[in-house]
């Protein structure tokens, strides 16, 4: 599948707080370890895209969604969006969701 064409959701494990400006995100997985290294914080284009990630909304729609807020090339956006989809699913807070769950 295109990447462009994946929706994702946020995962219902996690807490999510706003602390002077910025979005602080806490797994509850998360494992025994570095808090600091379990703490996901963000703000700018990040808060945007996490404002975005809703169950219904292709990776594409948020591209051209951003496109429109901000000055970056398309593709230059596209990478950087992609890049941080990653990290999000890699932490495990995001999940893909499937065509047939959305109503």
């Amino acid at each position: 599948m295109d990447k462009l064409e994946i929706i994702y959701a946020r995962s219902q494990e996690l807490v999510e707080r706003e602390i002077e400006g910025e979005l602080i995100i806490v797994p509850l997985t998360s494992g025994i370890g570095d808090l600091e290294d379990e703490l996901f914080s963000l703000n700018g284009v990040g808060r945007d895209v996490w404002a975005r990630i809703d169950g219904r909304r292709r990776v594409s729609q948020i591209v051209k969604e951003l496109e429109a807020i901000y000055d970056i090339e398309r593709k230059e956006l596209t990478i950087d969006v992609l890049g941080f989809l990653e990290e999000l699913a890699k932490r495990k807070l995001i999940v893909e969701e499937s065509p047939c769950q959305i109503t």
